[in-house]
Parts: C-alpha cells; sequence; structure tokens
C-alpha cells in the first residue's frame, strides 16, 4: 500500500511546526530554497524518528516547483501540501516577493493539483495583511489576481506598477486568498480540499526580523490592540493547519482561516488603525 505523503514546502518556523504536528505517520518531503537550512531540518527530524526526505525548491520555477509535485508523487499518495515559504517586506524588495509570494503560490496551486490524490488537502499560508490590502486594490485587478495562469500575473500592469515591499506583500496575501478560492474548484474535480491560513504576527525568525523593523512599533500596536494580546506561536499555526488537512474539514474547501489572535477585529472594531503599506 502506498504511504501518505506529506510535502511541507518552507524550513521556517511555521513549516517546522507543521511537520512536527503533522507528520507522524505520514511520509514527509520537506522543501526549500536554502540547501544549508534544508540538510539541517531533515538531520533534525530524522533524529526525532520523522520519516522524511528532502528536495531542494525553488518556487519562483515552474519546472523546479513541478520536479517536487514529481518527487512527491513517486513517495507515495500525496495526501496533505503546506506551502509556508514566503518572503517578507523586512527581507526583499517588492519584485522578489513579487516572484515568491504571489507566482510560486500560483505555481504550487497549479503543479500540485496535478499530483493531489482523491481525498488529500493542502494549505497555502498567507496574511493578516491580505485584509489590510482591502479596497486597495480594484476589483478588476483581484480578478485577474484570482484567474489569470501563473506565468501571466507578473506581467500585470498592477504588479508591474508596484514597486513598494510592503503593499506588494499585502497585495500577494490578498491574491493568494482569492487564488486559492479558485483553485478549490480545480481541486475539488480531483476529490481533493485547498485552503489558506493567515496568520497574524508569529514568533517565527521572519517575524521577530518585521518586529525589529521599520512596522515594529505598528505591529506591537496590533498586538496590544487585539482580543488575546499576544505575539503568536509556529504551533497556534500548525494546530489550524492540521485541522484543515484532517477529515474534520471535510466541508471546508477555498476559504481562508484568520489565525491573527483579533488582530484584524480589533482593527475593525476601531481601537486601532494600520495602513496596506
Amino acid at each position: 500500500m502506498a504511504a501518505d505523503v506529506l510535502v511541507v514546502i518552507g524550513t521556517g518556523g511555521m513549516g517546522l511546526a507543521v511537520l512536527r504536528r503533522c507528520g507522524p505517520g505520514r511520509r514527509i518531503l520537506l522543501a526549500d530554497f536554502n540547501e544549508a537550512l534544508l540538510q539541517d531540518a531533515v538531520d533534525a527530524a530524522l533524529a526525532e524518528g520523522y520519516d522524511v526526505e528532502s528536495c531542494g525548491v525553488d518556487v519562483s520555477s515552474r519546472n523546479s516547483v513541478a520536479a517536487l509535485a514529481a518527487t512527491a508523487r513517486e513517495l507515495g499518495r500525496v495526501t496533505a501540501v503546506v506551502h509556508t515559504a514566503g518572503l517578507s517586506p523586512a527581507q526583499a524588495p517588492a519584485e522578489a516577493i513579487w516572484k515568491v509570494d504571489l507566482y510560486g503560490v500560483a505555481l504550487v496551486l497549479e503543479e500540485f493539483e496535478k499530483v493531489i490524490a482523491n481525498g488529500g488537502a493542502g494549505v497555502v499560508i498567507s496574511s493578516m495583511s491580505a485584509y489590510m490590502a482591502g479596497g486597495h486594490i480594484p476589483e478588476d485587478v483581484l480578478a485577474e489576481l484570482a484567474a489569470k495562469p501563473a506565468d501571466d500575473l507578473l506581467g500585470l500592469p498592477f504588479v508591474a506598477g508596484v514597486d513598494n515591499p510592503g503593499f506588494a506583500y499585502s497585495a500577494a496575501k490578498r491574491a493568494n486568498q482569492v487564488r486559492v478560492q479558485a483553485a478549490s474548484v480545480r481541486w475539488g474535480a480531483r476529490g481533493a480540499r485547498v485552503n489558506s491560513i493567515s496568520p497574524g504576527v508569529i514568533s517565527t525568525p521572519m517575524g521577530q526580523q518585521e518586529l525589529a523593523g521599520e512596522s515594529g512599533a505598528q505591529m506591537r500596536a496590533m498586538i496590544e490592540g487585539s482580543g488575546t494580546g499576544r505575539v503568536g506561536t509556529p504551533g497556534d499555526i500548525a494546530n489550524a493547519a492540521a485541522f484543515l488537512l484532517s477529515s474534520d474539514a471535510s466541508f471546508v474547501t477555498g476559504v481562508d482561516l484568520l489565525v491573527d489572535g483579533g488582530v484584524v477585529a480589533g482593527l475593525d472594531s476601531g481601537r486601532w488603525a494600520a495602513s496596506a503599506g
């Protein structure tokens, strides 16, 4: 009997938390662009008893993502795919963010649609900042971001015209949500589901880098104005992913699960104000 395969893209805090939360009983394929970090993560997971293999991937390359999907299919039944890789405004310019956070997600959705097993599920990590992009993206542009083939996305006038990293990030994450919504119909034709999770401020290396950067003061104000009043943990996101991958979520597809400790609710209730970028 073929093994059930869990694919985790990204070796950051959320990716490794998902591996540990969802990996037992599955064959795991862990992928990342940074081969040194990838090998360290695989060595640690093997030492902890997980059945894990590695595969380098550049999510901004269709050939690379297609090769990852093919490798996963060779390992067994691809029943779970969690895409956590991404770049933040503190890490990269707008052009790189569009390539990784917009185009890369679109490629993962398209290529893994071809190999996901009947009964399988996917999760894409978006961001609470998608909710703050809101009215800054015209409806016709949002429709294009949802429906255009992946290879056409970077040529859209809206994308080419945005060079602010903060807004590129928020807009790319909003695009992730609507692309997941559109992809859910195609994944459903294969008997599979796909959803997104929008984390708030999470205590990962990327999150700590953002807290130490230009937007740190605003992020801390967001946390203070939230219902929970705390920074999120990678485990908070892994728990949400575990639910969406499980049979308990068999009637849930094409939606975004906001896991932000109440930050967006604080914004909507007027406790604090923020800009999209």
